[in-house]
């Protein structure tokens, strides 16, 4: 069990979760390495006189997926007492223009006999950029409570921000046309559905 820094009535927390009298619901906000040489910094790390941040974007959960990298807990890994079920992902639109917003939406059904709540992620992979992009970037997340055997619908939107990274070039930010893939998932290790569409033309946004 990781508490963290649960303050002065962290003893009553812990103890209601270790008794059973609790779920936990918590997701990590970071990755776990199984090895310190496993760390995206770990060869750049403390450099000569000087930090050279070698990883460039691909830190945390991106540097593992990137890389190939089994961590010992991914980005958004938490146990509970019950289970969750994904189903029918859907998207509003199966191609957009750049002044279009796309919604996914996902039923999630607890599918345990406790009690629950569930973090829903998000994430989105540029399949066609031209430039290096992490294989998955998480773009949004909602936390649902939900009984046993209660089910519940999911809705995120996504917009060009959502789809775009920082072109030093432009001094923009940028997104380019072709095809999306979107992720829903439990953990950035845990992906239960996946849905394409595709972006109509490039879209820009000066900073």
């Amino acid at each position: 069990l990781e508490a963290y820094y649960p303050g002065q009535e962290g003893g009553n927390a812990i103890a209601k979760i270790l008794f059973g009298e609790i779920n936990p619901s918590g997701k990590l906000t970071v990755t776990f390495p199984r090895r310190l040489e496993d760390t995206p910094a770990f060869i750049n790390y403390p450099g000569d006189r000087k930090v050279y941040y070698g990883e460039g974007i691909f830190v945390g959960y991106r540097y593992y997926d990137k890389k190939l990298v089994e961590p010992l807990f991914p980005f958004g890994y938490g146990l509970s007492y019950t289970t969750f079920r994904y189903d029918n992902l859907r998207l509003s639109a199966p191609r957009i223009a750049p002044d279009e917003e796309l919604t996914a939406t996902v039923d999630v059904t607890n599918t345990g006999e406790r009690a629950g709540q569930e973090v829903v992620q998000l994430y989105v992979r540029d399949e066609q950029a031209s430039v290096a992009r992490p294989p998955q970037e998480l773009k949004g997340f909602a936390k649902v409570a939900l009984e046993p055997g209660q089910r519940q619908t999911v809705t995120f939107t996504l917009g060009m921000r959502d789809l775009a990274y920082y072109d030093d070039g432009q001094a923009a930010w940028a997104a380019e046309a072709g095809k999306f893939e979107v992720l829903v998932g439990a953990s950035s290790r845990d992906i239960r559905a996946r849905a394409a569409f595709v972006l109509s033309a490039d879209w820009a946004q000066p900073v």
